[in-house]
């Protein structure tokens, strides 16, 4: 990948500014069409016929697709190149948005793990982008401004979808999606030429290639064999507990159990949006300043903990400032890790081996993504509420948060120890 970041940009723009354009697009479309039926599950719920708070079975399987895209996609990312895979995502996921318009309960479900089979490509696909391209000494805000595309993805759906479903009905607003989608299939295409050099036109996509246990399981090996890797991966699994929890249920819980109007959860949902994206941006750049963004990452989730309390300590039929300030907060803090934990993945898996790191790594989080609406969805119902899973949630991320700054300490410590042997070594020399 290292030719890709050597050759000079055409037409003026460096190519690691090109390639952030690119990314950076798909994956807020990703996000928009990944999030459009959750802000508009009230209406979805009751024409299916379920229970509201079952929005968060759908949440679960699409990170499911997401999973098996990155457990048996690899290949495909290696012979079509990283555009092209996005482009072929992003087909997947409209095909499972427009399932979705029928709402049948079992339908909706398969529908859910196709559009998590079209999203899958963004990690691996855009951190292979990325690193290629991106100077070294600022690729935690690069990464970062990339994943902020994910939150700016919610944040549009939140501020569009629900007044035209509203007034136009839910169907409409999905079709809307559908053709925000097509039309960004379209544009990244004319990136492929740039981006796609270096895909391997003769790499296998077999059955027998894509289903090898032993190719399956190399990078989780990589990650085991790493106590950084185990480390960061650990919170980021964390993390999308949080992070899916409140992405799925948000809109909900104002609209259901706080009592406020569809039109205004959707607003206090795109405030938590828009946080996200700013957030992503500037603690990217702080995480690089600090020198430290594996430390960082654990002391910021212990904020993210107290965010999701204070949404969880929200009064019934809230002034909108005051929810929308409570779901900013959240978004500020529990819905910006990704892009400093794509960095830090990508900056201990070793140049030849981030695509596949990346993509086990990612894999982990999207477990949380799978475990944390199911978890929250059966809590919410056994208690009939939603401040136990809340706080249950919060709770677990500060539990991680504590062991990733521990962890951090006892590296650095190592380090030191080993930096000053290594110091009185040399002085015994001379």
């Amino acid at each position: 990948m290292s030719g890709i970041q050597g050759k000079p940009a055409r037409r003026g723009l460096p190519l690691w500014l090109k390639a952030l354009v690119a990314t950076l697009g798909m994956q807020t479309v990703a996000s928009f069409l990944d999030q459009s039926v959750a802000v508009v599950a009230p209406l979805f719920t009751r024409d299916a016929g379920i229970a509201p708070e079952r929005i968060g079975n759908l949440t679960s399987l699409s990170a499911l697709g997401v999973v098996l895209f990155l457990l048996f996609g690899g290949p495909f990312l290696a012979r079509l190149g990283p555009v092209r895979t996005l482009q072929v995502g992003a087909l997947i996921a409209l095909c499972g948005l427009l399932a979705m318009t029928f709402a049948w309960w079992p339908l909706a479900l398969s529908a859910a793990i196709l559009m998590g089979m079209g999203y899958g490509p963004t990690p691996p696909a855009g951190s292979r982008i990325l690193h290629s391209t991106a100077p070294a000494r600022h690729r935690s805000l690069i990464f970062s401004i990339k994943q902020a595309g994910a939150p700016l993805g919610g944040m549009l759906a939140g501020l569009l979808l629900p007044p035209v479903a509203a007034y136009f009905g839910w169907r409409i607003a999905i079709a809307f999606s559908l053709v925000v989608g097509a039309c960004a299939i379209l544009a990244v295409g004319t990136m492929r030429d740039r981006l796609d050099e270096e895909r391997d036109a003769a790499r296998s996509i077999s059955p027998r290639d894509l289903f090898r246990p032993r190719i399956v399981a190399q990078p989780f090996q990589m990650i085991a064999a790493n106590p950084t890797l185990v480390s960061i991966v650990s919170l980021g699994f964390s993390f999308a507990i949080v992070q899916g929890s409140l992405f799925s249920f948000t809109v909900t819980y104002l609209s259901g159990s706080l009592q406020m109007t569809l039109a205004s959860a959707g607003l206090a949902y795109a405030s938590m949006q828009f946080s996200g994206v700013c957030a992503r941006i500037i603690l990217g750049f702080l995480a690089d300043r600090s020198g430290k963004p594996a430390l960082f990452l654990g002391c910021q989730a212990m904020f993210a903990a107290a965010a999701v309390l204070l949404v969880a300590s929200l009064p019934v039929s809230p002034d909108l400032l005051v929810a929308a300030g409570a779901c900013a907060a959240a978004g500020f803090f529990a819905a910006s890790w990704n892009g400093i934990f794509l960095a830090e993945v990508a900056n201990h898996a070793g140049s030849d081996k981030i695509a596949d790191v990346t993509s086990a790594s990612t894999i982990v989080v999207f477990c949380g993504y799978i475990i944390g609406p199911t978890t929250f969805s059966l809590l919410a119902g056994w208690t009939d509420g939603y401040l136990i899973p809340f706080a249950l949630i919060a709770a677990q991320l500060v539990l991680m948060a504590l062991v990733q700054i521990l962890a951090t300490h006892r590296r650095a410590r190592t380090s030191n120890l080993c930096a000053d042997s290594s110091d009185v070594k040399s002085s015994d020399i001379h």
